[in-house]
């Protein structure tokens, strides 16, 4: 009886390390990061698509916003490139504003450039539970070709029902010695 009990408790407590180490197991990771952010690039580039093509390009872009950001969630923290006298965007109008011009003065309308491809080169990428940072450089392709590259900052956060959503968002041109 003694044996038959140790053998259960050995057994209990081997099955209960295994389910601790499996709810361990992290689920946001670098390749996952790297699938959100080539995921939001092919969003921007949909979004000058559907413009080009007469379609609802500000639904495309809401649901850009949607998909990709926090709002309604969280917090987001989101300075754009192109933006100088409204420089942060922190609710979900004002990033509609940026990516396709409308209730911000300054907006011209990012997205709808249009852009063909946007490739990136990551400086690294660091996570911390269920918030990752990654940093370095994406370049928007144009339609003539030619690339414009832009330094990112990405705080993407892995929210309680499993998707990723950016909460932090900063991006500017290369500095140019004057």
């Amino acid at each position: 009886m003694i044996k038959t009990t140790l053998t259960a408790t050995a057994a209990t407590l081997a099955l209960t390390a295994g389910m601790a180490a499996a709810a361990q197991e992290p689920t946001l990771t670098p390749d996952r990061v790297s699938d959100f952010k080539t995921a939001w690039g092919e969003g921007i580039v949909k979004i000058g698509e559907v413009h080009t093509a007469g379609g609802d390009y500000r639904q495309a872009a809401r649901q850009h916003i949607l998909d990709f950001y926090a709002y309604g969630k969280d917090i987001v923290l989101f300075k754009p490139t192109l933006a100088s006298q409204d420089q942060f965007r922190g609710t979900f109008d004002e990033a509609l504003s940026y990516f396709v011009g409308g209730s911000i003065e300054e907006d011209g309308g990012f997205a709808i450039a249009p852009y063909t491809n946007v490739r990136w080169e990551n400086e690294g990428t660091s996570i911390s539970g269920d918030i990752a940072f990654a940093m370095g450089n994406y370049f928007f392709t144009t339609t003539d070709g030619s690339e414009v590259k832009v330094e990112y900052t990405f705080g993407i956060q892995e929210m309680e029902d499993g998707e990723l959503k950016i909460v932090l968002h900063h991006s500017s041109l290369p500095f140019t010695p004057g």
